[in-house]
């Protein structure tokens, strides 16, 4: 992460004739928010007087106690390319604190950053996210609103002329590049219409400050080329779902604390027992790291979702993978994550999980190399494997259960994301949908 001062700010605004700036932050739903303020109140918000309406802001605050502060944090400094023609947009992220001058508690950024100390207590220096964030291209119609009309017919890996968002997709990458972000790879993926970009790893804090960066890339290059780019984890019946396989690693001062080169499968004692507490606490996390009622048509089998509790090094039905690198590469490969998550949030809850493995030296069961989807109820159960929930009320009562999930993301964070879930779901479950009445209208 490049690190900037104050007069750096100042000169590159300058350099770069930029003329807005958007500052933004993360609601306790993953949805970015953003105040933009002209150039001439650029000394202003780095003064971290920027003030803005709490009450407004989905789980924030109530009323009578809304005013809140914004303050940037300077290294997320970045220019939007594509806003060169009007004089130029540039970013900054900021944290969110009380008029007092405290962190604000239902701040999903600043919540990571309090169980990042909860891992630096414990005596390591980084916690490294490797995203994996896919997503779906739609036409828009003449009134620029979303259809269900996808834009190609490719498969996993296909080239043009079938994977006709290729050149949509290399502009999000160039614009991305441009942005500072090193991409690793971008190809189509396995259900048609649907596409996934990878960026290089990086610290947990920046490495979600990226996700959301990317969701708006993604959705503005799209719009560019007359499409809609959605993270809906299932947007279409029959296909394959979006994920946000999170791959994970903890450091201690350089060194990868998940590497032991004599270790079984080169996995260390601390790997064996962070993938123990993610187990142990996996049911428990599913409602953070898929939020939606939608996030549950994904996790069913036969969609290469994992929707059972289990690790391998080898099988991609689990839970957990253990990608093959080794070294300084060695990782932790969560599979069941969606795009529609809060970074924030996912990465609070999966590394208090770890973490709770490693303080309380869990054992993992055995690694499971069988394919998952075609064992019955019986040989799970007889191998330890248990289900992911499989609906978002299951997910939010075991979540209310966990004291160590509950605790990851604090007592705001977890009275109100609890409050506009339970809402979602009653929202649902009353609802009578188009299925109900082709299934029933007749037959009764």
């Amino acid at each position: 992460m490049a690190k900037y001062t104050r007069e750096d700010i100042v000169r590159l605004a300058e350099e770069e004739n930029v003329k807005f700036i958007r500052l933004q932050f993360t609601d306790i739903l993953g949805t970015i928010k953003n105040v933009e303020i002209p150039i001439s109140q650029l000394d202003k918000a780095l003064d971290n007087k920027m003030m803005f309406d709490g009450s407004s802001i989905e789980g924030f605050v109530r009323i009578e106690e809304s005013d809140m502060y914004l303050y940037p944090d300077l290294d997320t400094w970045v220019v939007f390319p594509w806003t060169a023609e009007k004089g130029k947009v540039a970013r900054l992220i900021c944290d969110i604190y009380n008029p007092d001058g405290t962190p604000f508690q239902g701040d999903p950024r600043n919540n990571l950053r309090r169980i990042l100390k909860e891992m630096e207590d414990l005596g390591f220096t980084d916690f490294n996210l490797g995203p994996e964030p896919e997503f779906f291209l739609f036409k828009l119609d003449e009134k620029g609103e979303p259809t269900l009309e996808l834009n190609d017919k490719g498969g996993y890996f296909d080239l043009a002329p079938t994977d006709l968002g290729e050149n949509c997709r290399r502009d999000i990458v160039l614009e991305l590049e441009e942005m500072g972000f090193e991409i690793e790879a971008s190809h189509h993926e396995v259900a048609p219409g649907q596409h996934e970009i990878d960026f290089k790893y990086a610290g947990a804090l920046k490495s979600c400050d990226d996700i959301q960066t990317f969701k708006l890339v993604v959705k503005t290059i799209a719009r560019k080329h007359g499409l809609h780019a959605t993270f809906m984890p299932k947007p279409l019946f029959g296909v394959n779902g979006s994920g946000m396989h999170s791959n994970l690693s903890l450091f201690k001062n350089g060194e990868n604390s998940f590497y032991d080169p004599n270790g079984e499968l080169e996995l260390s004692d601390t790997a064996r027992q962070f993938i123990a507490g993610i187990i142990k606490h996996a049911p428990n996390f599913t409602a953070v790291t898929n939020p939606t009622i939608n996030s549950y048509k994904r996790l069913v089998p036969g969609y290469e979702a994992p929707c059972y509790v289990a690790w391998s090094a080898r099988n991609r039905s689990p839970l957990i993978r253990i990608p093959a690198s080794r070294g300084m590469s060695t990782r932790v490969e969560v599979r069941s994550v969606d795009p529609a998550a809060n970074p924030y949030l996912a990465m609070a809850v999966m590394l208090r999980a770890g973490l709770d493995g490693i303080k309380n030296q869990l054992t993992p069961p055995s690694p499971v190399d069988r394919n998952i989807y075609v064992m019955n109820k019986q040989e799970r159960e007889k191998e330890g494997i248990a289900d992911l929930p499989a609906t978002l009320n299951t997910a939010l009562e075991k979540l209310q259960a966990d004291e160590v999930m509950c605790g990851a993301l604090g007592e705001h964070i977890l009275e109100h994301f609890l409050e506009a879930k339970q809402i979602e779901w009653d929202m649902f479950r009353t609802q009578v949908h188009a299925w109900e009445r082709d299934q029933y209208m007749q037959m009764y």
